[in-house]
């Protein structure tokens, strides 16, 4: 049997987030809507910027922060973003480098700089993201290793990379190597709004086997089916998808597979201070469970620990060893 290089191979946005503290009237004045990702121009990034309280700089991007989550389990992790050959593209490269991720696209020399996101946490944990894409638009099909993509147990997208036409190029001929390799292929919705722009694209993706496996929190479920019951849109979900994982924050999760619906609780938190990678973090657990051969239970519970982890502090990377913490735990990876 050959062994793969990697466990888990990320595509998505190469984004370097940049996190203050805000009070609700400060989202009320900036026009933000509480909780929701909008995009932005450079401008308007630059006016956020002058505007907002004292800031952290730290290397983010949804599937970016699952990979170095996977990385943090002990696991072997890849990721293909672009990032421009400038100081925060350099800050980016350095960072995931760090977390011991491959990271081997090659920089842009000109167009829009990195990309960046800014996150004002409000005192409840909840995040409310302005992004600025930039170079990470750029995302090309021959940005994609194929050998790496071969290598991989599984490849995993985020929504929030479907909206440039080539990035759209880029996952599915990686969908389509990863396929033929037999590997799996994973996809986040990311965000209600992208749902709500793309969701008969999504339904495509999982109708037509191009995904294997999504991940999605409530509000984007119900997106997804357009419907407010959620028993309803599990059942739709159960009919279309190999295998699905709802996340519930304190509900904790539901696996859906054509076999079963399986609920699996959250992990305790002493107190949550900001919410920021959540999701990214759960997806990292439950990946790792599935490229080790974990049955979907032990690999939700692998997610739940993630995420518990990173909701506890400011930030939306791993700040201990998920490995020692799922050693702790008996969650043996």
């Amino acid at each position: 049997m050959t062994t793969l290089r990697y466990d888990v191979l990320g595509i998505g946005n190469a984004i370097v987030d940049v996190i203050a503290r805000a009070e609700d009237d400060f989202l009320v004045a900036q026009g933000m809507h509480k909780g929701t990702m909008a995009l932005i121009d450079e401008a308007r990034a630059q006016a956020i910027y002058a505007a907002m309280g004292p800031a952290v700089e730290s290397s983010g991007g949804s599937a970016a922060n699952t990979i170095v989550g996977v990385a943090s389990f002990g696991a072997r992790a890849a990721f293909i973003g672009k990032v421009k050959d400038d100081e925060l593209g350099r800050t980016f490269a350095h960072d995931i480098r760090a977390a011991s991720v491959a990271f081997d696209t090659k920089p842009a020399n000109s167009g829009p700089s990195t990309a960046r996101c800014y996150i004002m946490v409000t005192p409840d944990g909840e995040r409310t993201m302005n992004t600025f894409l930039g170079a990470a638009q750029d995302l090309k099909p021959g940005d994609i290793d194929e050998s790496q993509v071969a290598n991989a147990a599984v490849t995993y997208l985020e929504g929030y990379l479907w909206d440039p036409p080539q990035a759209k190029e880029a996952f599915v001929k990686a969908a389509g190597i990863a396929h033929k390799a037999g590997r799996r292929v994973a996809l986040t919705l990311s965000d209600a709004f992208c749902v709500d722009r793309y969701r008969a694209e999504f339904l495509d993706l999982i109708r037509k086997g191009i995904v294997d496996i999504v991940f999605a929190n409530e509000r984007e479920l119900h997106s997804l089916y357009e419907t407010a019951d959620f028993d309803s849109a599990v059942k739709a979900l159960r009919g279309e998808a190999k295998l699905a994982v709802v996340t519930r924050s304190e509900k904790g999760c539901v696996v859906i597979s054509k076999g079963a619906v399986e609920a699996v609780a959250a992990e305790a938190v002493e107190q949550v201070a900001d919410v920021t990678g959540a999701g990214d973090l759960f997806a990292a657990g439950f990946l790792v469970g599935l490229a080790r051969g974990k049955d979907h239970r032990t690999a939700a519970r692998l997610g739940a620990l993630a995420a518990a982890e990173v909701i506890q502090h400011i930030g939306a990377r791993p700040a201990v060893s998920l490995k020692a913490r799922a050693d702790e735990s008996g969650l043996i990876v």
